[in-house]
């Protein structure tokens, strides 16, 4: 895998949309991939991160595939310097700890009455937060240790307007530790991210080793 950061200009129209319409940094992200005739972009993962105090913005990227970009071109306009790329192959060790941050969608399905298919509905309590979280660790190879769940506002997807009910995402960020306890799955984890919303810059697991 390979990740990329990319440090965006806070003042340029282009990144003010892409800030407020995940659909459009969506579409700025996968320029940098392969198209479906060349064999497609493999799975791709991503988060905004924006530091309140200084005003900057970063654009991490985890991806299958080397990204190139160079042919990102509306992110081009953005760039404060030129984008990060590195591999990313961690070793990953059973029993080992771990900081993590996490911005996800923490929601339920539900099914609607008289459809065929259901929808999501989002966790506003923290409590319910961090419950869908340590339900996702059991399923991932970790258990939480420590956490703080921060809220960071509600996303839409601006693309239709027939059903808004199914286009809101709630954005919540988690951060603190985490112990692995079964690597292999716990790898998988970090290949295919958590959660859903993947599309639209959620379910990115971010970690960094406990050193000491």
């Amino acid at each position: 895998m390979y990740l990329s950061r990319l440090k965006l200009n806070p003042s340029v129209r282009i990144t003010r949309e892409m800030l407020i319409n995940p659909y459009t940094l969506h579409q700025a992200v996968y320029r940098a991939f392969p198209d479906k005739s060349d064999g497609g972009a493999g799975r791709v993962l991503y988060r905004i991160e924006q530091d309140q105090r200084s005003g900057t913005v970063s654009l991490l990227v985890q991806s299958e595939k080397t990204p190139d970009w160079t042919k990102a071109d509306y992110l081009g306009e953005c760039l404060l310097e030129k984008a990060e790329l590195k591999p990313f192959d961690p070793r990953i060790l059973d029993g080992q700890r771990l900081y993590f941050r996490l911005r996800a969608n923490p929601s339920v399905k539900k099914q609607a009455e008289g459809k065929k298919n259901g929808y999501r509905m989002g966790l506003l309590r923290e409590v319910d937060q961090l419950k869908w979280l340590h339900k996702k660790a059991e399923e991932s190879g970790f258990t939480v240790v420590t956490c703080q769940a921060m809220p960071e506002g509600i996303i839409h997807d601006e693309r239709g307007q027939e059903d808004r009910r199914k286009l809101i995402h709630y954005a919540v960020r988690f951060e603190g530790m985490i112990k692995v306890v079964n690597p292999d799955i716990f790898t998988t984890t970090l290949n295919n991210g958590i959660g859903s919303a993947k599309g639209f810059g959620f379910g990115l697991l971010s970690i960094a080793p406990v050193k000491g």
